[in-house]
């Protein structure tokens, strides 16, 4: 019995301890499409948000399917941060709105103006006035991205606003910076071509006077007839890079390369480092100027 206050006394700091810890939670949660967006969402956020990226690395947010538990943490989520018109969003947006009517939704490629896509243009030679989604892969869209992210986090977290701004702020000046670099780089390559296989480079090419070719075309394979074409229209233009993804399939672009003896060169326009993506965009392509 003699051990009994000390027994009490440990059960009772052990509640103490419990409550605290019961009563610490953890940051309201953001959902986002791809890991871009995260980026631009934790440079804002500055740890106010914990954000959860729906489309996994190595996966394509134009096809992409969520599992039971992602969709799990979407119902979790204070808001949802849309890219804008992308596959996964066409597919899906509608019904994870109506599934959590409490979660507010923001488009972040709102005030962008927005391209046609020019894989649905190329795939007959006429317009299906479908939108290029990939907006995040301009200086222009990033501005555009960063601004619409820190009025979407002050909206749900408006005691937080002044630190909003001052994070927005440190990212323009970070935006402006890697633009000057790649301009740098990309000065004398006006009209330069390069090839794809997905057209995730359509605001890069517009922005820096660039030539993308597309080696997929409406979603699909080349024939044999558009594929050689394609490689005729590379040695026209005196191409020297064939950007390939994880996401999409390599052959022809392999093909391609030996054709034509352009280089290989892997790229990542989905991942989380932004501007180290933008930079390698620049540097691949100034490589053997």
């Amino acid at each position: 019995m003699k051990y009994l206050p000390v027994f009490i006394w440990i059960l009772g700091l052990w509640g103490i301890l419990t409550s605290c810890h019961t009563a610490t939670h953890e940051e309201p949660l953001i959902s986002v499409t791809i890991e871009p967006q995260r980026y631009f969402v934790d440079r804002i956020a500055g740890g106010t948000f914990r954000v959860n990226c729906l489309t996994p690395s190595g996966q394509s947010p134009e096809t992409y399917d969520p599992t039971p538990q992602q969709l799990a943490e979407v119902s979790q989520s204070q808001a949802y941060l849309r890219i804008g018109h992308i596959g996964f969003e066409q597919a899906w947006m509608k019904r994870l709105e109506e599934q959590n009517p409490h979660m507010h939704v923001f488009d972040l490629s709102a005030g962008i103006d927005l391209l046609e896509n020019q894989e649905a243009q190329e795939a007959d030679g006429h317009s299906h006035g479908a939108t290029d989604p990939h907006v995040w892969t301009s200086f222009h869209g990033a501005r555009v991205i960063a601004a619409n992210v820190r009025d979407a986090l002050s909206t749900l977290a408006p005691a937080h606003q002044a630190l909003y701004q001052q994070h927005y702020d440190s990212l323009l000046v970070d935006i402006a910076q890697t633009e000057a670099e790649v301009r740098h780089l990309l000065a004398p390559l006006q009209g330069t071509a390069f090839i794809i296989y997905h057209p995730a480079l359509t605001y890069f090419a517009h922005e820096f006077g660039l030539t993308q070719l597309c080696i997929e075309l409406d979603g699909k394979e080349p024939s044999p007839a558009q594929l050689a074409t394609l490689i005729q229209t590379a040695r026209e233009q005196q191409v020297q890079v064939v950007f390939i993804q994880q996401e999409f399939d390599q052959k022809n672009a392999e093909l391609i390369a030996k054709e034509t003896g352009c280089r290989l060169v892997r790229i990542n326009p989905l991942a989380y480092d932004w501007k180290e993506s933008m930079l390698q965009l620049a540097k691949a392509l100034t490589e053997n100027e």
